[in-house]
Formats: C-alpha cells, sequence, structure tokens
C-alpha cells in the first residue's frame, strides 16, 4: 500500500481506534500505529474490559458463597476454578481486540503494528514489531498512545509481589493478604475482586479519604460499605518503603500522627494514578510542546499542537483520563479536522467507579457547587425505598440530585447503588440539553424499575417525593 495518508494515528486505544475510524468514514486514508500485537489500547488489553469481566466473576462468586441463600437457592459447596476464571477474561479480551480489527477491516483502517516515533510535521518512522522500519507520510498526524500506571520510587514493580494493575489482572493464585497503595477506584476495583475471591486487603491512602474527586458525601458512604464487605483501610498514611524476601513483602507506612506501621502480605498493588505515556515519541525534535513528567501534551480548543499538523487526543492532554472521553475527543478530532463542527462538552462526562455498588457521576460535586458560590438545593432518594431493588436484595445507596436553585437546571447527579453505571446515562442526556430536576421528575419512568430512584430524587428537590 501507498506510504502516503491523509492521517496517521499513534494509538490505537479508545480514543486512538475511533478517530481512525470516524476519519475513514468521512473519507480520508487512515493509518493506525499501535506497538502491541492487538488493537484496543490498554482499556481492551490490561484495563477497563478485563478487569470489568473479573469483577463481575468473582462478584458472581460473592454471591454464590454467600447470598444465593437468601433468595432460596441451596449449593453443596462452591468451588473457585480461578484459571479458567482468567481464561473467561483472557476470552472477553480477545473477542473484543478482534473486532476492532474487524471494524479497521470494514472501515478500510490500516492496522500497523510498531513504535512511531514522529519525524517530522508530517512524517512517522516506524519500528515494525515483525521487524525492520517504515516511514509513513501524512497530511495530519494524530497522538493518541494513552497512558501508564505511576511507578513510585521505593515501590519499583517486580512484576510478582509489587505490582500495577496489568499485573493484578493476572495472579496465578490468590493472595493471601493483598495490599493496596492508593485509594482511588482502580486500586478499590481491583481491591474488590480479590477481596471477594477470598483475600485479605488492605488499603493504604495517603489523604484522609477515599476517591476523593467523588462527591464527599457519596464517598463516605462507599468507604463505609467497603469496610461493611471487610477491606480495611489506613487512612491519612503513606508508604514509606518496602522489604521482599522470600516471595513476600514487608511493607513500611508512617500515619500523619506519626505512627509507624509494618504491613506483611504477598502481593503489593501500587495504584496511585497514571501518566499520559509520550516515551519515544520524538515530540522534542519536531518542537511540540508538552509536560514530560505529567505524560501531557499542549493542545488548543481543535486539539492541535504547537505544530499545526501535529494533534493530540484522550489521556495525553487535560481532562480525566477516561476511555469513553478519548472516545468522544477521536470523534470530535476527526469531524474537526473534515471540516465539520466537532464539539465535546467536558460537563457532561460520567465517571463510574465499578465496585459494589457502583458509583456513578456527572456535573458537580456538591463541594464544587459551593465553591463556586451557587445557591443550589438538593434531592436524595435512597434505592431502600425502590421496589426493584428490595426485589433485587440490592438495597445500598442512595441518588442524590443536585439543582440550581434559581433555575432548577440540573448541576451534578450523584449515584451510589446497583448499576450506577447504567442510570447515569439518564442524567447526562438530561444534562446535555441543559434540563432540570423537574424535566426528570416528569419523565414517566417504568416501575418497577431502579430508575425510578432518579425521579424520586429530582422530585426531592422540590420536597415532593411519592414514594419515599
Amino acid at each position: 500500500m501507498s506510504d502516503r495518508y491523509d492521517l496517521v494515528v499513534i494509538g490505537a486505544g479508545p480514543g486512538g481506534y475511533v478517530a481512525a475510524i470516524r476519519a475513514a468514514q468521512l473519507g480520508m486514508k487512515v493509518a493506525c500505529v499501535e506497538k502491541r500485537a492487538t488493537l484496543g489500547g490498554t482499556c481492551l488489553n490490561v484495563g477497563c474490559i478485563p478487569s470489568k469481566a473479573l469483577l463481575d466473576s468473582s462478584e458472581l462468586y460473592e454471591l454464590a458463597c454467600h447470598r444465593f441463600s437468601r433468595h432460596g437457592i441451596t449449593l453443596d459447596g462452591v468451588g473457585l476454578d480461578l484459571g479458567a476464571m482468567m481464561a473467561r477474561k483472557d476470552q472477553v479480551v480477545k473477542e473484543l481486540t478482534q473486532g476492532v480489527a474487524g471494524l479497521f477491516r470494514k472501515n478500510k483502517v490500516e492496522p500497523v503494528f510498531g513504535a512511531a516515533t514522529i519525524t517530522g510535521p508530517n512524517s512517522v518512522k516506524i519500528a515494525l514489531n515483525d521487524g525492520g522500519e517504515r516511514t509513513i507520510e501524512a497530511n495530519a498526524l494524530c497522538i493518541a498512545t494513552g497512558s501508564s500506571p505511576i511507578e513510585l520510587p521505593f515501590l519499583k514493580f517486580d512484576g510478582s509481589t509489587i505490582v500495577d494493575s496489568t499485573g493484578a489482572l493476572c495472579f496465578d493464585r490468590v493472595p493471601e493478604h493483598l495490599v493496596v497503595v492508593g485509594g482511588g477506584y482502580i486500586g478499590l476495583e481491583l481491591g474488590s475482586v480479590w477481596k471477594r475471591l477470598g483475600s485479605k486487603v488492605t488499603v493504604v491512602e495517603f489523604l484522609p479519604r477515599i476517591v476523593p474527586v467523588v462527591d464527599q458525601e457519596l464517598g463516605n458512604q462507599l468507604f463505609k460499605l467497603l469496610q461493611k464487605q471487610g477491606i480495611e483501610f489506613r487512612l491519612d498514611t503513606k508508604v514509606t518503603g518496602a522489604e521482599v524476601k522470600n516471595g513476600r513483602v514487608t511493607l513500611s507506612a508512617e500515619s500523619k500522627g506519626g505512627e509507624t506501621l509494618a504491613l506483611d502480605c504477598d502481593k503489593v498493588l501500587v495504584s496511585v494514578g497514571r501518566k499520559g505515556y509520550l516515551e519515544g515519541l520524538g515530540l522534542e525534535a519536531v518542537g511540540v510542546e508538552h509536560d514530560p513528567k505529567a505524560g501531557k501534551v499542549v493542545v488548543d480548543a481543535h486539539f492541535r499542537t504547537t505544530v499545526p499538523s501535529i494533534y493530540a487526543i484522550g489521556d495525553v492532554i487535560a481532562g480525566p483520563m477516561l476511555a469513553h472521553k478519548a472516545e468522544e475527543e477521536g470523534v470530535a478530532f476527526a469531524e474537526l479536522l473534515a471540516g465539520k463542527p466537532g464539539h465535546v462538552n467536558y460537563e457532561t462526562i460520567p465517571s463510574v467507579i465499578y465496585t459494589w455498588p457502583e458509583v456513578a457521576s456527572v456535573g458537580l460535586t456538591e463541594e464544587q457547587v459551593k465553591e463556586r458560590g451557587i445557591s443550589y438545593k438538593v434531592g436524595k432518594a435512597p434505592f431502600l425505598a425502590n421496589g426493584r431493588a428490595k426485589a433485587m436484595d440490592e438495597k445500598d445507596g442512595i441518588v442524590k440530585v443536585i439543582a440550581d436553585a434559581k433555575t432548577d437546571r440540573v448541576l451534578g447527579v450523584h449515584i451510589i447503588g446497583p448499576r450506577a453505571s447504567d442510570l447515569i446515562a439518564e442524567a447526562v442526556a438530561v444534562m446535555e440539553f441543559a434540563g432540570s430536576a423537574e424535566d426528570i421528575a416528569r419523565i414517566c419512568h417504568g416501575h418497577p424499575t431502579l430508575s425510578e430512584t432518579l425521579k424520586e430524587a429530582a422530585l426531592a428537590v422540590d420536597k415532593r417525593t411519592i414514594n419515599c
């Protein structure tokens, strides 16, 4: 094939592969460079998808062990075949990465497997995975290389006892004691997996609370519910070092009150955040302004870098490191490149924590509303009062709607409860169209459904709930 393209996308994760497909749909000749052997990036290969496969499998195991009897289902012993569980996870990943390959064929996007270096405003040199080099010329280049876990200098990943999130997805046995360093969503999700499967799990967090970006009321509820599930927490505590000996780790830590402690465990998951992946791209040589420490590229409102023909999207630019945020940017970038009015509304990007119960949010937290000095009203409804939640035996959690006191416009919606990840979409849609709490309250929701709790919370904004 010709080595001259309209667009070369570097990275085939959610942002990159979506940008490549949308550009091809708009008539461009597109190549997408990926250094992994499979498409899909971190999300499909070692992130969102395999973690959710394990979360669902481990939740079923938890239900079978502890809650099926409440539904009148009795089992003569429940066994765990971790190998089969991991094989299922790998099969899910395989099917979805192959699906992206099929979409590339369907849309005539050429995948190129290798490590890319930008050698000029319109050229990319690729060290091919199967040997040799290839140079591609293009009218535009798009950096969509995603992110990688942050490594602490005193807790180096060894791939066995001290691991990142990728390592925690493929343990060959259930850890006796897993210590999670960091109380963010990745650590809590993977900690939940291994707790359900039988591990003792301890979370060490430097801050006084977990998931600090979440509305504090919901964060506090999540903390209590995870404690109830048996996860132990050491808040206001910093890790100071680790000693690995005979397959075990002694983790040293110190609380803000000066208390020192030593945690003996067999696995440590370091989950203190991620940074944009820019290694080997050659950005300095071509003059692309970026912050190598944070892994961020400077772009304008149209995703253009300081080199006009080079663009960037996803985890390597400002904003939350979320797959769906990268996807939206991929579409908007491709449409803008084609002269169409592409746009991303960053005020309505939802976030989800896939613990159980789940936590999902969109818009401003109550703390942010207060900081901005906005006069507001809050409506809340518990799942405890919801018929479907009772029927499911899933009564923990609430829905919280925050609305402008003057206009009733929805400023934020925060959900902790069953299937919060699905329920948040209605709130996103309402906010996308600048809707009000009254709009949600007037929508007819099916009965009995979990979504009725959102309706009740919207009614609660004006203190006129019906069912709670």
